[in-house]
C-alpha cells in the first residue's frame, strides 16, 4: 500500500482508504448483516492489506457509521493503528458545540484522539471563526490530532486556515474521473503546501466502473437519483468511458481500479471509495499499485476535462420527468 508523502500527520495515511458511509446507513439498502456482520469483515481485509485511512462522520446513521467502524477496528486489533476520520455536521457549528461533539464522536469511536476531525459542510450562515475556536480546543485538549474541512473552496480553505492559526491539513470534496474540478485550485494548493485531498465519490456512485452507459443505466435508489445516471449524461461520457475501459483492458484491471489509480497519480490526493464486499476491497487496494504511463494520465484529464454534464437545473428537471413516478 502507498501512502500520502510530506503531510505531516500523526500517523501514516494510506492513499487509498474506506468510506464507511454505507456502514448503518439504510438508504443504500444493504441491510442489517452488513451493518452487523460484513462491515467487520470488510474493515478486518482492509486492515490486512495495508489500508489505514477510515472515514466516517457523525451523520452517517446517526452515529452508528462512528460505533461499527470503531467495533470493527477494535476487533482486529487496528483501532489505536489506523488514521481515523470523522467529521462534524455542522448545523450550529459555534465553539462550545464543536468542541462538545467533538468529544462525542471521540467517544462513539473508542478512542482518547480523533486523527482527523473534519467540518462536513461549510455553513453558510456561522463564520468559520467560531467553528475553528471550537477546534483549537479539542487540539489544545488533546481530543483531535488534525483539523480537516470537507467541501470548502480554496478560498474558504484558506480562511478556515487563517481563523485555525494552524494548518487545516484536508479538504475532502467530490473529486473523480466524473468530478475534476479540484484539479484547478484544490489540488495544487495540497501539492504546494503540504496538504491534502481527499477525494470522496472517487468512483462517481460506480458510473467509472464500466457497467453503464446511456442503455445500460442501474436500478438502486441511490444511483437513479444521481445526475450523472441520467442518458443524457451517460451519452456525454461516453469518450470518458472508453478511455476508462481501454485502459483497463490494456493493464488487466478493472475501470474502477484505473479511475483510483488516475485520482492518486496526483500529489497530495488519497481516496475513500466505499465498499459492498471484500472483493471490492480487495480491488479497490490493489489500484494503489497500479502504474499508469503519462499518456495515460494525460487523455485521461483531458477526457474528464472535456466531460461537460446538464447543468443542475436542467438535471433535475430531467430527474423529476424521467425517475419520478408522476
Amino acid at each position: 500500500m502507498k501512502f500520502a508523502e510530506g503531510v505531516g500527520t500523526n500517523k501514516p495515511v494510506s492513499r487509498i482508504g474506506l468510506g464507511t458511509w454505507q456502514f448503518g446507513s439504510r438508504e443504500w439498502g444493504y441491510g442489517d448483516a452488513y451493518s452487523s456482520q460484513d462491515a467487520a469483515r470488510m474493515v478486518a481485509r482492509a486492515v490486512d492489506l495495508g489500508i489505514t485511512l477510515f472515514d466516517t462522520a457523525e451523520a452517517y446513521g446517526f452515529g452508528r457509521s462512528e460505533r461499527i467502524l470503531a467495533d470493527a477496528l477494535a476487533a482486529c486489533g487496528a483501532l489505536e493503528d489506523s488514521f481515523i476520520a470523522t467529521k462534524i455536521f455542522p448545523v450550529f457549528p459555534i465553539a462550545q458545540v464543536v468542541a462538545k461533539r467533538g468529544r462525542a464522536s471521540a467517544s462513539r469511536l473508542g478512542v482518547s484522539t480523533i486523527d482527523l476531525y473534519q467540518v462536513h459542510q461549510p455553513n453558510p450562515v456561522v463564520r468559520d471563526g467560531t467553528t475553528m475556536a471550537g477546534m483549537r480546543v479539542l487540539q489544545d485538549g488533546g481530543t483531535v490530532a488534525h483539523v480537516g474541512v470537507s467541501n470548502y473552496s480554496l478560498a474558504r480553505w484558506q480562511v478556515a486556515e487563517r481563523e485555525l492559526g494552524r494548518p487545516v491539513v484536508s479538504n475532502q470534496v467530490q473529486f473523480s474521473l466524473a468530478h475534476a474540478g479540484p484539479l484547478d485550485d484544490l489540488v495544487p494548493y495540497a501539492a504546494a503546501k503540504g496538504r491534502f485531498v481527499i477525494a470522496w465519490s472517487p468512483m462517481a456512485q460506480g458510473m467509472l466502473s464500466g457497467r453503464y452507459d446511456a442503455t445500460h443505466q442501474p436500478s438502486g435508489a441511490v444511483r437513479r437519483m444521481n445526475p450523472l445516471f441520467l442518458e443524457e449524461n451517460l451519452e456525454r461520457a461516453a469518450g470518458l468511458l472508453d478511455a476508462v475501459r481501454d485502459i483497463a483492458a490494456a493493464h488487466d484491471v478493472t475501470p474502477a481500479q484505473v479511475a483510483l489509480a488516475w485520482l492518486i497519480h496526483h500529489p497530495g490526493v488519497v481516496a475513500i471509495p466505499g465498499a459492498s464486499s471484500i472483493e471490492q476491497v480487495e480491488r479497490n487496494a490493489e489500484a494503489a499499485d497500479l502504474s499508469l504511463t503519462d499518456s495515460e494520465v494525460t487523455d485521461l484529464t483531458r477526457q474528464a476535462r472535456a466531460f461537460k454534464p446538464l447543468s443542475p437545473l436542467t438535471a433535475g428537471r430531467a430527474l423529476i420527468r424521467q425517475r419520478l413516478p408522476w
